[in-house]
């Protein structure tokens, strides 16, 4: 009788940070371009190979019509925090997986912990657990007992296996699971380093089979790379339900959650929050964030309404016109997009010669810490460096918006109607819009609209208006 051959084993390379599987060993990754990332993983050769259909077997469950099957588990629960239900589509699915991705330190523990805290006070959905991997206990209860995030039905342990947090999983039973972070977590019998690409890839799919097998909600705290992205390999976003960026700025209070994948609600959602010393709380309304309200109007100040996913956002956008410069003058922009501000200068210079700006150092920035990019933003960002060179001041209840091109047009852009509706609610009493705005039933009350075809037009309306403040 022969004796069965011993598999054989050939070498395979893998990225550890893309999970791209070159066919030689490369210093740099093909795929993202990180270098000496590329790792060799042993397995057996023909692993890869196409094989042949398996033979089929009677399925555990039959098929039934959709319409026999009830909705009541897919219902979502309230976490108790309301905008980050906002950004869920109304709460957790049993059985969610979540990924919370953002930069160190920006406040995505200390959201977590209010979150399983708030969970456990409603009662109802079991106990919440944390499970912190990179900080000891005692590190978690401090700041538990600084944001007053303690709670009899909130439990805390500090692990790095995997295998741990399974028995945890099995002593709690809890609702809720809190694991912060990934990155740092474990898996025994596979190969790499934790946050590696292997050890993520299966630590993530046993916490999802897990939380789909016994219906446990899971937050996932990921790490993000120099570039903003989450870190770790792209299936880990294919693996989890929803992915969330946790963002904001060390130096201001304003924190964003904004949803990048959802299988449960909107993908572009986005939930304000603000960060002080005692925790972090919902703001249900922002915009007073990013507003000073003059009384008077102040030359290089205008407003406009930004959009955030589904939001409106009021925002005011500064500028000021500094000296003339020999050279090349400085372009500093703090929250508003370089390129997009270098082409609102240009334009605002053809439209009124007797501006000049191409040898004067300018400063543009927003108010509140919020970053604006889109091109709704232009008009107002144009009405804003005008009103800074010519010194005249822009009346405090104007909003401008539109999107202003290379010829000094002004374009269309989305959601007016929204954009409208917040700043008639907080009290503006004109609106510059561009041309072919939704008439009647779709302008709101308590605001005057008038379209501005061109920049030109739109500084005319704005002096006019603002003299006669």
């Amino acid at each position: 009788m022969a004796t069965p051959k011993a598999t054989r084993v050939r070498a395979a390379y893998e990225c550890d940070v893309c999970g791209h599987q070159p066919a030689k060993w490369v210093g740099r990754c093909p795929e993202c371009g990180e270098w000496g990332s590329v790792v060799e993983r042993a397995r057996p050769a023909g692993m890869d190979s196409p094989g042949r259909a398996p033979a089929a077997r009677s399925p555990l469950e039959p098929a039934r019509p959709i319409a026999s099957y009830s909705v009541a588990p897919a219902r979502a629960r309230p976490t108790g925090v309301g905008e980050l239900d906002r950004v869920l589509g109304g709460g957790l699915v049993p059985g969610t997986v979540v990924l919370l991705a953002g930069e160190p330190g920006v406040g995505k523990s200390t959201l977590l912990l209010d979150v399983a805290q708030q969970w456990a006070a409603t009662g109802g959905g079991g106990p919440a657990l944390v499970i912190s991997a990179e900080e000891s206990v005692g590190q978690v209860r401090l700041r538990a007992e600084r944001v007053g995030a303690l709670h009899e039905q909130l439990y805390l342990a500090a692990e790095t296996d995997l295998a741990a947090v399974l028995g945890h999983l099995d002593t709690v039973k809890p609702g809720l699971l809190v694991l912060d972070s990934v990155q740092t977590v474990a898996a025994p019998g596979i190969d790499g380093v934790p946050g590696g690409v292997t050890q993520v890839r299966a630590v993530t799919a046993a916490l999802v089979a897990v939380a789909k097998e016994r219906g446990v909600s899971v937050f996932l705290v990921g790490h993000v790379t120099k570039d903003g992205n989450v870190a770790g390999p792209r299936v880990l976003e294919h693996l989890v339900d929803v992915v969330l960026n946790f963002e904001g700025d060390k130096h201001a209070s304003l924190r964003m959650v904004r949803g990048l994948k959802n299988r449960f609600g909107p993908a572009d959602e986005v939930g304000c929050f603000e960060m002080h010393e005692q925790g972090i709380t919902s703001l249900p309304d922002p915009s007073g964030l990013f507003l000073n309200r003059h009384v008077d109007p102040v030359p290089g100040t205008c407003v406009t309404v930004a959009m955030e996913g589904r939001r409106a956002l009021v925002t005011e956008v500064q500028a000021l016109i500094g000296a003339a410069m020999p050279g090349s003058p400085r372009r500093t922009v703090s929250g508003l997009d370089p390129a997009r501000l270098a082409m609102v200068l240009a334009v605002v210079q053809r439209c009124r010669p007797q501006i000049r700006l191409h040898d004067h150092e300018v400063f543009a920035a927003t108010v509140g810490g919020i970053r604006v990019v889109e091109p709704a933003a232009d008009l107002g960002c144009a009405l804003a460096v005008a009103s800074s060179a010519l010194n005249i001041g822009v009346a405090a209840d104007l909003v401008a918006i539109g999107e202003v091109g290379l010829t000094g047009e002004v374009r269309r852009v989305s959601a007016l109607p929204r954009r409208l509706s917040e700043a008639a609610r907080l009290g503006f009493r004109l609106a510059l819009v561009p041309p072919g705005a939704p008439p009647g039933d779709g302008m709101p009350d308590g605001i005057e609209v008038r379209e501005v075809t061109d920049l030109t037009q739109a500084l005319q309306e704005a002096a006019a208006f603002s003299a006669a403040r």
